[in-house]
């Protein structure tokens, strides 16, 4: 007789693994402007593993309320059965909408398809060729809905309508923990995105989720993704640098937590910032512990909305530039996460500045100088 060899299930973005949510909190106190989620899920069964650096992607679904406009703008019929990709498998309406399709976000093709599928002549105008800028400026922070409703009737059928769509892609955050502090389990630190544009209120599909809809005991469907170019230095001896603003903070989380678990020699340095210390000071009590245990060599903060000035964490690199470039000329290595428009432009210029003062160089010299800390994997950006 033979014996059935069982075959493990490889887990991933196309095969999603099932991981139920442990732990869902608001790390932010009373009276902040925003809410940022620390969430814990478990990896119980997956054979999932990562390391410090890398991303989880999320398969998140639409909101419910946002799907229920659709329906109902349209007058269709939520059971109908659609056909989801080019294999003709089919779901029912609702479901699609809920979770297959992208419905927050428009883009060029969209329009330009949904244009022959009305008479509306504001439409026509919109998708012709001279007036590119105005489909531009249509296209941003509008969805499906607004589409919608601005140029029927359509006369087009919901099969139509969805086969314009893009298929719902993953969300992809920095991984906050590390796995061999935390075995089985992955954290994530999620900031919800909430805004009103174009007379309504708008959400983040995946952050909305979790800070809305995602209780303890639910599952969400996740895969690991590397990041190749986010890492620690291979050897633990290695001075380390991280400037992470608001979730910016979250691959540091994981980076300090593995540095303790290995008890790493080098030394490690955080910028953390955001509005005000009271109720915006993300993982106080762990990174106090840590500086305390010495895990974290140095901890400096920027609180922009606590002073009649606004302080960043790139005015504390300045405020700090001597031992900065100290550090950086014994071989520490930088690693900067968060929002890419402004604050990774702007601690990538301080580091220049710190490097020209107190490396005594031209800005040229200075630029040299951290492009080949760059090409030594020294200077690591994950930004987004």
């Amino acid at each position: 007789m033979q014996s059935s060899t069982v075959v493990p299930t490889t887990y991933s973005r196309t095969n999603p693994f099932q991981a139920k949510v442990l732990k869902n909190v608001n790390l932010n106190g009373a009276g902040s402007n925003k809410e940022t989620r620390h969430l814990e899920l478990s990896l119980k069964g997956s054979d999932l593993s990562y390391v410090p650096g890398d991303c989880l992607g999320i398969i998140p679904e639409n909101d419910p309320e946002l799907v229920a406009s659709l329906l109902e703008e349209m007058k269709w019929d939520a059971e109908l059965s659609v056909s989801v990709n080019k294999q003709g498998d089919t779901l029912p309406l609702k479901e699609a909408l809920a979770r297959h399709f992208e419905i927050t976000l428009l883009t060029k093709k969209i329009i330009q398809q949904a244009a022959e599928l009305s008479e509306n002549e504001e439409l026509q105008k919109l998708v012709s060729d001279e007036n590119l800028n105005q489909l531009k400026e249509y296209i941003d922070g509008r969805d499906l809905l607004d589409l919608l409703r601005d140029f029927g009737p359509w006369k087009a059928s919901a099969q139509e309508i969805v086969s314009l769509l893009r298929k719902m892609p993953p969300r992809l955050y920095s991984i906050a923990s590390s796995i061999t502090a935390n075995p089985e389990e992955v954290h994530l630190t999620i900031g919800a995105v909430r805004y009103t544009a174009h007379g309504r209120k708008r959400k983040g599909v995946c952050s909305v989720l979790c800070a809305e809809r995602l209780q303890e005991g639910d599952t969400l469907p996740v895969f690991i993704q590397q990041n190749k170019h986010f890492n620690l230095p291979e050897s633990p001896d290695k001075d380390i640098i991280m400037v992470g603003p608001g979730t910016g903070i979250a691959p540091f989380r994981s980076f300090i937590q593995e540095r303790a678990v290995n008890a790493a020699s080098g030394r490690s340095w955080l910028f953390f910032g955001d509005q005000h210390s009271a109720s915006d000071f993300l993982y106080q009590n762990e990174l106090e512990k840590y500086q305390k245990d010495g895990v974290l060599t140095r901890l400096e903060v920027a609180f922009s909305r606590d002073s009649a000035e606004k302080v960043y964490v790139q005015h504390k690199m300045l405020e700090n530039s001597k031992e900065l470039f100290e550090w950086l000329n014994n071989g520490a290595y930088f690693y900067v996460c968060g929002d890419k428009q402004y604050m990774a432009k702007d601690v990538h210029n301080a580091l220049i500045n710190v490097i020209e003062k107190e490396g005594s160089m031209t800005r040229e010299a200075a630029e040299a100088y951290l492009n080949d800390m760059q090409e030594q994997g020294r200077y690591q950006r994950d930004v987004y």
